[in-house]
């Protein structure tokens, strides 16, 4: 097991102009992390010092109240949630239950940390309650779409499709981490959105015993690589408060993050301990992740071109293919008998006051038309100290 020591300020100390003398610093909290704790979620939290995790990744009862079994039309039984950890008498019990959680969860968050909860129609709603009630300030309400949901047997409703995710702060001033640029890179140099599409877990990643599903709501790891790599760095602690098979356990040691996962069901947790040792990390210069432009390093087009990133005589072109412009040897474009920065020539052609080269100018790759801030993220990796 490896140990921590959480080592950051995570405040930020407001510039007065006093000349008062800045009060000491809270010592650090060491924490054991990337280990698993067993037993209820609620008592384990409390036991945890406050302020000591990074982000909290929660996907608690889904109280589905479901009326009796669910059959196929051929008369297959569904492997639905009929689990007892996912019964709650009545809805005051269940707001309770997420009171309790909820509360431990807001002590044990770092002041610029976030939260993210996941649930279906049956209960997102009522936590999202207790999250403002509480008051967390959410950020984003992440629709996962997915791909090959199951359909509705019985033709009475729609085919329900998609589960919500919830992403809040500590508060509406909280400095909190989103790695924009990443996201960004991620999507094809798309701004991600706020629907995600992606398959259910299934075919090798579905893990079974005696031939049914260890667990009944495993989520696939593409979801929670996409969370942990939006708002965690390398080093944070993940906790996840109800485990399951270890999914948060399992990418967060692929991303280099350390993780602490609580979990009530004996068999859940054999299943996540052996999950989460076949893991591989990923080597360092594989994590290392798209910065954004405010943290970035300034490089010059001409940096690239005369270390070879972009070579001499290069076509470059807009993305609507309006212009096309050629590299010359000292970093300028030339076009239409015109000649410039990648910034002043852009401005130019399109008589603006301002260009912002990096987004119009494109180059082609593969057929496919690729902006030219695509190759200065790769000179800016590749150059890292």
């Amino acid at each position: 097991m490896a140990t921590t020591g959480v080592t950051k300020n995570m405040g930020v100390m407001e510039r007065v102009s006093t000349r008062k003398r800045k009060p000491a610093e809270k010592p650090a909290v060491a924490i054991e992390t990337d280990r698993l704790i067993r037993g209820d979620c609620i008592s384990a939290m409390a036991a945890l010092p406050d302020a000591c995790v990074d982000m909290i990744f929660a996907d608690p009862p889904y109280n589905l109240q479901l009326g009796g079994d669910l059959f196929r039309p051929e008369g297959g039984r569904v492997d639905a949630v009929d689990n007892d950890w996912d019964k709650f008498d009545t809805l005051a019990i269940y707001d309770a239950f997420t009171k309790s959680w909820l509360e431990q969860a807001q002590r044990i968050l770092k002041p610029n940390g976030t939260i993210w909860v996941i649930g279906s129609y049956h209960n997102i709603f009522r936590v999202g309650a207790s999250l403002q009630d509480r008051g967390f300030w959410i950020l984003n309400d992440i629709i996962w779409r997915k791909a090959n949901p199951m359909p509705n047997f019985k033709g009475t409703r729609f085919t329900n499709a998609h589960e919500t995710l919830i992403w809040a702060s500590k508060g509406e001033n909280a400095r909190y981490t989103f790695n924009y640029r990443s996201m960004k890179t991620l999507n094809d140099e798309l701004q991600m959105r706020s629907d995600w599409v992606m398959p259910i877990c299934g075919g090798q990643e579905r893990i079974k015993r005696n031939g049914t599903k260890a667990h009944p709501t495993q989520k696939p790891e593409a979801l929670l690589y996409r969370i942990l790599l939006a708002c965690t760095k390398p080093g944070d602690i993940i906790l996840d408060p109800f485990f399951g098979t270890g999914t948060t356990g399992a990418v967060a040691r692929r991303l280099g993050r350390h993780w602490i996962g609580i979990e009530k069901e004996e068999d859940y947790c054999s299943v996540a301990l052996e999950r989460i040792a076949a893991s591989l990390p990923l080597d360092e210069s594989a994590l290392t992740i798209m910065q954004s432009p405010k943290s970035q390093p300034k490089v010059a087009f001409g940096t690239l071109v005369e270390n070879g990133y972009m070579k001499p005589g290069t076509q470059l072109f807009d993305i609507k293919r309006r212009w096309k412009a050629t590299v010359r040897v000292d970093g300028s474009l030339q076009a239409d008998g015109e000649a410039g920065s990648i910034h002043k020539l852009g401005a130019t052609l399109q008589n603006a006051p301002s260009c912002n080269g990096w987004t119009f100018w494109h180059y082609e790759d593969a057929g496919k038309l690729k902006p030219i801030d695509a190759v200065r993220q790769t000179y800016i990796l590749a150059t890292e100290p």
